[in-house]
């Protein structure tokens, strides 16, 4: 079914589950109320927009949904998207910030977020990263043993005391692509439970290091409540664990994130509603089992606040038939839009410059890039494409210009936000000049 068909006054397809996008009197898909062909021809494409009011929808959904429990804190994924804007968006709204790199700390920091809702993940933090988080006095979240010893003599050299966790590995299938999947056995992050309680014994003999709580992430676009049930009743047992034997009592548990969006029709999903009316009561029950008291609940998601709040608008330069294939290709590759290249992810396309028109042609959108996987979209039931089209690709507001790059020595693209009618660039397109941005020619071609 087309992304735009309008049945008995409301739109079924793809514009049904997402409120946030319209078309408007001249066929044009708008999103926050903006026309995005618009958009295309005011800044140029490819082009990332994203909707601010859509950002703080789904953040209040997700806190919403888990406040019957207190105390909870919801803390955003930077990684999912980092732009300092909307860094902002989450900040205003109340949240923490989970980050991965000293990178991700200087913008959470820059956007306002305090320390004391900062907490640094990562399974490879660098002494010079473990530095960056002790001056700044966030809470590290450690992944190793090696790294609780090098965090230990980092601070006691800057005579600071650090607020620590460890995360776990609770060996749980998350039921999601390979490379999404961070709780299994096998997977690089977080210790097992076998070396859990040595961990924590070792952290609180340390002088320079607080031992304040305990993390776990399984996974990312996870469309089932049981494998966070699994992970979550796991991680309470080791909370009890460490209570009983080493006297340690933890002020919190950090369940990560990983609650997928819905991009087909099709696809299974849950809700933070749904998650939250099976995984409170269970977290109830474990607290009491084990004596641990109120500890307070931290949520990390990021996908689900940011994913379908962004569209990614690339123009068609040429139309290219084949005996088997009808090419639409668009100056938008995976340097920009990795996903559907890196996980065979599937985006939802609607051609934005005629979203009224019926579909009437099967096209497969390419990207510009010399790579045979660069492919956007295939197979797709749309308007018959023409050279100048604007496309949107859908939910790409996570891990979109976040994982871009400058592949084919192609310069990245601007990035837009809306806001009830209103569009604001809040970064600009790279030039080719860019391209040269801190490179140099050793002085011998000189």
């Amino acid at each position: 079914m087309a992304a735009h068909i309008l049945k008995e006054g409301r739109f079924v397809g793809a514009l049904e589950y997402r409120p946030h996008l319209a078309v408007n009197q001249h066929g044009h898909l708008t999103m926050g109320g903006v026309d995005l062909v618009e958009l295309a021809e005011r800044y140029g494409t490819p082009l990332y927009v994203y909707d601010e009011q859509r950002i703080r929808q789904r953040y209040r959904e997700f806190r919403r949904a888990f406040s019957s429990y207190s105390p909870v804190e919801v803390y955003y994924a930077c990684k999912a998207n980092s732009a300092l804007a909307i860094l902002r968006v989450l900040y205003e709204e109340g949240a923490g910030a989970d980050i991965v790199s000293e990178g991700e700390l200087f913008l959470a920091l820059k956007a306002g977020f305090e320390a004391e809702k900062i907490i640094f993940t990562g399974n490879c933090k660098t002494d010079r990263e473990l530095e960056a988080a002790v001056e700044a006095g966030v809470t590290v979240n450690l992944d190793s043993l090696d790294e609780l010893e090098r965090l230990d003599a980092i601070a006691g050299e800057l005579g600071r005391e650090v607020r620590v966790c460890f995360r776990v590995n609770p060996e749980v299938s998350p039921e999601t692509h390979p490379h999404l999947a961070t709780g299994l056995r096998e997977s690089k992050f977080g210790l097992h439970e076998k070396l859990v309680v040595e961990a924590y014994r070792r952290a609180a003999e340390c002088r320079n290091l607080r031992v304040t709580g305990i993390h776990m992430h399984i996974g990312s676009q996870i469309t089932s409540t049981s494998p966070f049930l699994e992970a979550a009743g796991r991680l309470f047992d080791i909370a009890g664990r460490l209570k009983r034997e080493l006297g340690i009592e933890l002020e919190f548990a950090d369940l990560g994130g990983g609650v997928g969006i819905r991009y087909t029709a099709e696809q299974s999903f849950i809700t933070p509603e749904q998650l939250a009316s099976e995984m409170l009561p269970l977290i109830e029950r474990k607290l009491e089992e084990h004596g641990l008291g109120r500890m307070k609940l931290i949520f990390e998601p990021g996908r689900y606040i940011v994913g379908d709040a962004g569209v990614l608008l690339t123009k068609v330069h040429t139309v290219k038939e084949t005996p088997y294939k009808v090419f639409a290709g668009c100056d938008a590759g995976f340097n920009l839009l990795l996903r559907p290249a890196m996980y065979g992810a599937h985006h939802e396309v609607v051609v934005a410059s005629r979203a009224s028109a019926e579909p009437e042609t099967v096209v497969t959108f390419a990207g510009n890039l010399c790579e045979s996987g660069d492919i956007l979209a295939r197979d797709r039931h749309v308007p018959a494409v023409r050279r100048g089209d604007v496309v949107a690709v859908l939910d790409a507001g996570a891990y979109g210009f976040a994982m871009s790059s400058q592949y084919n020595s192609r310069p990245r693209c601007a990035e837009v936000l809306v806001k009830e009618g209103r569009a604001e660039l809040i970064r600009q397109a790279e030039s080719l000049e860019d391209l040269l941005a801190k490179q140099r020619l050793p002085e011998w071609f000189e």
